[in-house]
């Protein structure tokens, strides 16, 4: 599973991303049933905490505040 980058998630629509989070969910649940290694755990908990992040970080007129360069 290839890592979502904040400038991909900032571009997705709302339903776009409920839409996401219901897979990373469900794909969770899944990679907790199986012997995986916890890479895969924490890589979709990571992601699913970058949408949640981004997703309350939008100010009341739903724009994004500019983030700092890393």
């Amino acid at each position: 599973m290839p890592t979502l980058k904040s400038k991909e998630i900032k571009k997705m629509t709302k339903e776009e991303k409920e839409r996401k989070i219901k897979e990373l969910r469900f794909e969770l649940i899944k990679s907790n049933s199986s012997k995986t290694g916890n890479s895969k755990i924490k890589e979709i908990k990571k992601i699913m905490a970058r949408i949640f992040t981004l997703d309350t970080l939008k100010d009341k007129n739903g724009n994004m505040p500019k983030m700092r360069p890393a």
